[in-house]
Parts: structure tokens; C-alpha cells; sequence
């Protein structure tokens, strides 16, 4: 095998005659398609919004002190 410095450049790769394909990378593979997320209820708003809420007065608080 040919060594390299190890801040050089990889060496090129070139295909083996023979053997078999390479493995398709992830981007490639097909995949099922993926089902569609329940919108947000009520109740999760206002859990968001409260805890927004009080994160912000925290962070005022924090400011002022």
C-alpha cells in the first residue's frame, strides 16, 4: 500500500475490475415515505407559550438584578 504524509492529500481511488459496486451512501437509498406529524394542540401552545413566558421574566430578572 502506498503511505502518504499525513498532511498530503488522500491518494486517488480507482475502481476494481471485478468487483462488486460500492455501497450507495445515504443520500441514495431509497427510503419509505415517512408519515405526516399531528398538528400542535391547544394544550401544547399554551405549554410553550408559558414556558416561553417564564424564560423570558427569568432572563429580565436576571438583566435587572
Amino acid at each position: 500500500m502506498d503511505e502518504r504524509l499525513p498532511d498530503g492529500p488522500l491518494p486517488p481511488a480507482y475502481p476494481i475490475v471485478g468487483a462488486r459496486p460500492p455501497q450507495p451512501d445515504g443520500d441514495r437509498v431509497p427510503a419509505p415515505p415517512q408519515p405526516t406529524r399531528a398538528p400542535l394542540t391547544r394544550r401544547q401552545y399554551s405549554y410553550g407559550f408559558a414556558i416561553a413566558v417564564v424564560v423570558l421574566v427569568l432572563f429580565v430578572v436576571g438583566v435587572l438584578r
